[in-house]
């Protein structure tokens, strides 16, 4: 198996596991990277997912040598989208690098180690969240082979980082180190050689800890809001009043009660 999923508690965590290609991802690779994430999203009992890559890779993108010999007609025919596609996982479509069109109701976090780049650098946007090694790095690495970003870079990439910055990355293919990253936001949190696992873990926990119907409301609102106007996203916010009724009286009923006072959390 090139894929790992294991459950660690409420957490799941997703393992590319072909350290001898640096977790490069080829098409049995991807369906599998696809079908965990799909069963990730719809087990009632996981609340955010951590992906990584084994061997001290996060992964070196699509697999050029399976593209170089074994790439036809059909293989480009799968992944076509047309106008039914609409990015809702009622009807889950696979990119590929297996998960990059699904948009999950729930978080994932990338533990980085080494290169995410090309194709894994594409896969590390997908994630809600990245936390890097400080001797981990991204990079455009396929500009140089003639490969395009289509497993969401051209999109997701100016999201994070602004137009001007992206078209830096985009055409240049430069490799950009995890101090960087943080200063662009490409990187959430940087951690210890060795250390982006169980900081990714530790993270995964945080967010596991919070009224989960409230926080993945808000996560889809704002994910949604890129193709809408603003009345339009005004309004589809306001749909998490619902969830406000469920979780947030409550809530908001232990605050009454005197906890949390003076931005003390810890019995959160």
């Amino acid at each position: 198996m090139t894929i790992r999923a294991e459950k660690d508690g409420e957490i799941t965590v997703v393992t590319i596991d072909r350290p001898e290609a640096r977790n490069a991802v080829d098409p049995a690779t991807a369906e599998a990277l696809f079908r965990a994430f799909v069963e990730f999203d719809r087990d009632e009992d996981a609340k955010v997912a951590v992906l990584t890559g084994s061997g001290g890779s996060f992964s070196a993108g699509f697999d050029l040598k399976h593209a170089a010999g074994d790439i036809g007609p059909e293989w480009f025919a799968e992944h076509d989208l047309d106008g039914t596609f609409d990015g809702h996982d009622d009807r889950p479509r696979k990119g590929p690098m297996g998960p990059t069109r699904l948009t999950l109701s729930k978080p994932v976090i990338a533990a980085i180690a080494g290169p995410a780049v090309a194709g894994g650098m594409e896969l590390a946007l997908w994630c809600d969240l990245r936390v890097m090694e400080r001797s981990a790095y991204m990079g455009i690495y396929c500009r140089r082979f003639g490969v395009p970003l289509i497993d969401g870079g051209t999109v997701r990439l100016p999201r994070i980082v602004g137009h001007g910055r992206a078209m830096e990355l985009i055409l240049t293919g430069r490799r950009i180190d995890a101090g960087e990253c943080l200063e662009w936001g490409l990187a959430s949190r940087l951690c210890g050689e060795g250390e982006a696992l169980s900081a990714a873990l530790e993270l995964a926990r945080e967010i596991a800890r919070f009224p989960q119907g409230c926080m993945r409301a808000d996560r889809i609102s704002a994910i949604r809001q890129w193709s809408l106007g603003p009345e339009a996203a005004l309004a589809n916010e306001w749909k998490s009043a619902g969830e406000f009724r469920k979780e947030g009286m409550a809530g908001a009923a232990r605050f009454s009660s005197g906890k949390g006072r003076g931005g003390d959390f810890g019995e959160f």
